[in-house]
């Protein structure tokens, strides 16, 4: 009788150790950082166009356009917004007016971005390509829409976070 009672001990501890409760955010900053050449060539279109910008130590640079009031976005944040992203070249590769996305699988630059401004707020981010879509096509099958090694232009607004 102990040896069954002990049994189903073991069992029992085994069984509860395995599950896990999930508590938090299962997205975490993964701390990236443009290199010096990507950095230099957001800094040049900006120059080149006359566009002040402040520098995020993730090497992008961003316009908070309007902060807004409505609290700030966290990577497990739903987020619905309204935007436009362009290529430097002033080509539209993208385009909502209503988008719902959760925040922490997206682009580098919208994850350091977005949580820049709170509901009802609107940013334009300036991402160098290690932000965004990095050296290769996207996509990396059929009709290239945007080329590797491209500099990003979002303007994004923040129009909801659940």
């Amino acid at each position: 009788m102990r040896k069954i009672i002990a049994c189903l001990l073991v069992i029992a501890f085994t069984a509860g150790s395995c599950l896990k409760k999930e508590s938090g955010c299962q997205f975490s900053d993964n701390n990236i950082v443009a290199p010096p050449n990507e950095v230099a060539m957001v800094e040049s279109y900006l120059s080149v166009h006359s566009i002040t910008a402040t520098k995020h130590p993730s090497g992008m640079y961003y316009q908070v356009v309007n902060l807004g009031s409505g609290g700030y976005p966290n990577l497990c944040s739903q987020v619905k917004v309204a935007y436009v992203g362009k290529l430097t070249n002033g080509t539209i590769f993208d385009q909502s007016s209503s988008a719902v996305f959760t925040l922490g699988p997206l682009i580098e630059g919208w994850k350091k971005g977005l949580p820049l401004i709170q509901k009802g707020g609107s940013i334009k981010l300036f991402i160098p390509p290690t932000l965004g879509y990095g050296a290769n096509d996207y996509p990396p099958t059929g009709a290239v829409v945007i080329p590797g090694n491209s500099v990003l232009i979002f303007e994004i607004t923040l129009s909801d976070i659940g």
